[in-house]
């Protein structure tokens, strides 16, 4: 039985308006559903709905503003229908631009950050380890938990908002200790050295992860304990969309993983798995819809799922030094990351390379990509996993390195010899 203090009870009476009554019976039915005893107050939120999907979201969104609601803790927004700061990027036209952009105001006039990217945590908004927040975006959520070492549950769309304007979640999943816990541990101590050192085994680690693990939480083992930030993002965001996790350990790396008794929380996994480059070169063969030979032509490129850091851009434009793509190059990535003198002269070089930079947005959210099919190579385990049913081309999976590339010949060039 749901128990609500006298705070969420006056609210849900309506003592704080009319949007704060409304969310609070959505987040209170939510908790229910989840078996929730009570809820918890939250620091922050992150949230998903202001993607425009239909015109109901937007409705949803402007009913709240009508109501007069606001926000009652920091909250930034995930990528959006829109590049708000480009015009012409994306091709959305007519009621559904004109929908996107209602809906993008609206959620501005609760008083969200108006961030527009996945990657919150590169932005700035990095709650402290163990707060409790309500974040949506499966990438997003992931990270927080695991790398932040915040407590979020699996927030979809438009909940995400109601925790925020009611600063409460149910108390349930990941806010929770005994759901923290690793059951799984994959051993990958065994692998190469120089698999270890290759940008693109995270993204095909979290694939292989999320399709083993579904949603149980994995403490990895034989992981650098200097991983960066970037491969840690990649990692989670493939791992969330093959699969649904929310949370998982890197032994001696993320912070509620000193050691692997920690990770486990004194209980014996139920499983243990030692990961072998054979099993990553299979799920590296995954992320590709066509076994696209050394030398097929390409139609286009697109990176940045989750958005690109400020690091990896300018990793972006030392790999075309001076050279420039023969097909479009999509590199999609936040505000944050182009801001400043640094971030103004990367973007300026790779422009001049012939990269389209897509702020606030993403390829296979919104129509930027011109129609049709083809071959389409990547670096995200994100967008391998999503490109084909979101915009019906195929894709190739590859190493930042092999897009470019790619890009510079306009026909596949990868190197397979290290997950030999």
């Amino acid at each position: 039985m749901l128990v609500l203090d006298d705070q969420e009870r006056a609210t849900l009476a309506g003592a704080h308006g009319a949007a704060a009554q409304r969310a609070m019976r959505v987040v209170a039915e939510a908790a229910r559903l989840m078996g929730a005893h009570r809820l918890v107050p939250i620091a922050s939120s992150h949230v998903d709905g202001c993607l425009y999907h239909g015109a109901g979201g937007v409705a949803f969104a402007e009913l709240l503003v009508a109501e007069r609601g606001h926000v009652a803790v920091p909250t930034t927004l995930n990528v959006g229908a829109l590049d708000l700061v480009q015009h012409g990027v994306v091709r959305l036209e007519g009621t559904a631009r004109d929908l996107a952009a209602r809906m993008a105001r609206a959620y501005e006039a609760l008083g969200c950050r108006p961030t527009w990217t996945c990657a919150p945590y590169q932005a700035g908004h990095r709650p402290a380890l163990g707060t409790h927040v309500a974040w949506g975006e499966s990438n997003a959520i992931v990270f927080a938990n695991s790398v932040l070492g915040a407590r979020t549950a699996r927030y979809g769309d438009f909940l995400d908002v109601c925790c925020a304007l009611t600063a409460r979640a149910p108390l349930a999943g990941l806010h929770r200790d005994e759901d923290r816990r690793a059951t799984l541990v994959v051993d990958a101590s065994g692998l190469p050295p120089a698999l270890l050192a290759e940008d693109a085994l995270y993204p095909v680690l979290g694939a292989w992860l999320g399709r083993e693990s579904g949603g149980a939480v994995a403490a990895i083992l034989g992981l650098s304990p200097d991983l960066d930030e970037d491969h840690l993002k990649a990692l989670g965001a493939a791992a969330a969309s093959t699969g649904a996790v929310g949370l998982f350990h890197v032994v001696g790396r993320t912070p509620e993983a000193p050691d692997l008794e920690t990770a486990c929380g004194g209980h014996p996994p139920a499983r243990r798995i030692t990961l072998t480059a054979a099993m990553l070169a299979q799920a590296r063969a995954g992320l590709s819809t066509t076994q696209a030979a050394r030398g097929a032509a390409i139609d286009a490129v697109a990176i940045g799922s989750p958005h690109l850091s400020a690091v990896e851009l300018g990793r972006l434009a030392a790999l075309f030094a001076g050279r420039r793509s023969r097909v479009p190059f999509y590199a999609c990535t936040g505000r944050h990351a182009v801001e400043g003198g640094d971030g103004a002269a990367t973007t300026e070089a790779l422009r001049a390379a012939g990269v389209t930079i897509v702020l606030d947005t993403c390829v296979v959210v919104t129509p930027i990509m011109a129609d049709g099919t083809g071959l389409v190579m990547t670096n995200s385990g994100k967008f391998a996993h999503y490109m084909k049913p979101n915009t019906g081309r195929d894709v190739a999976f590859g190493t930042l390195s092999d897009c470019v590339e790619s890009a510079v010949s306009g026909h596949v060039a990868r190197d397979p010899e290290i997950w030999a």
